[in-house]
């Protein structure tokens, strides 16, 4: 899919064709002054073909449109929060998804640190939650279910301090802590392959304040639908990462 040029002041969120594979660019008004492109590969593909996704940003406000040929309405939205908004509501999961044991939508977003990965992450994933809870008190006000939408973010995969002063240059090491090889993606890997087998899995956070992973810190159940794993090099090509990242459904990235 041929994507026009963006400029500083225009948000640009395509759809998927059934001809080609889905790449998308977000380009984040004044607030987050950051690029998001998204790419998708063909199991998202018949799922996101009936929602609205073009953004297009005008003075105060977004225009939300797909690029398909077919006429599709046209939506609008004043701030950054309907940007979240929009793009939760492109993988808000349905009852019958939901309802589904073996159902996970994985979700890598990578980028540089200072990117706005964790910002998107997190705002994405409190949007869905909120959604979710809306439709389903709906129906039924006296249950809150629980939430289906969780992050898990790549920092808890870093190597521990102890295993970079085993290492043959560990000043170096820590001095560099944060490249590629200070983490564990095998870790990662069998994580997301255990998450997507069985459907739950328990995943490690990262305590800065002692600048160590925390084992076992978040629980991934099988009520978490959506699944957004954030971080430097989830896309990344080179070794074990490039499993990592056939592993996703979804690719967003941000520069």
């Amino acid at each position: 899919m041929e994507i026009s040029s963006i400029s500083t002041t225009t948000i640009h969120y395509f759809c998927p064709s059934t001809e080609s594979l889905l790449f998308k660019r977000v380009k984040l008004p004044s607030r987050d002054q950051h690029l998001v492109s998204i790419s998708l590969n063909s199991r998202t593909e018949q799922r996101l073909l009936a929602r609205p996704c073009s953004l297009a940003h005008k003075g105060n406000s977004v225009k939300v449109k797909c690029s398909q040929k077919r006429e599709i309405p046209v939506l609008e939205a004043s701030s950054m929060d309907e940007v979240f908004d929009i793009l939760a509501e492109r993988i808000l999961p349905t009852s019958s998804v939901a309802s589904n044991p073996n159902t996970k939508h994985i979700v890598g977003l990578a980028g540089p640190p200072g990117s706005g990965k964790s910002t998107l992450a997190s705002e994405v994933t409190q949007r869905i939650n909120k959604f979710w809870l809306q439709s389903a008190c709906s129906s039924d006000p006296q249950v809150k279910p629980p939430d289906v939408a969780i992050v898990v973010p790549m920092d808890g995969f870093h190597l521990y301090r102890s295993q970079l002063d085993a290492m043959e240059n560990p000043e170096e090491a820590h001095a560099r802590r944060g490249a590629p090889w200070t983490f564990d993606p095998v870790l990662l890997l069998n994580c997301l392959k255990s998450l997507r087998k069985q459907g739950s899995v328990y995943a490690p956070s990262f305590a800065h304040g002692i600048g160590d992973p925390i084992e076992d810190d978040i629980f991934v159940s099988l009520q978490h639908k959506v699944v957004i794993v954030e971080g430097n090099y989830l896309l990344s090509d080179e070794g074990v990462w490039k499993e990592v990242s056939s592993i996703f459904d979804e690719k967003w990235k941000s520069p």
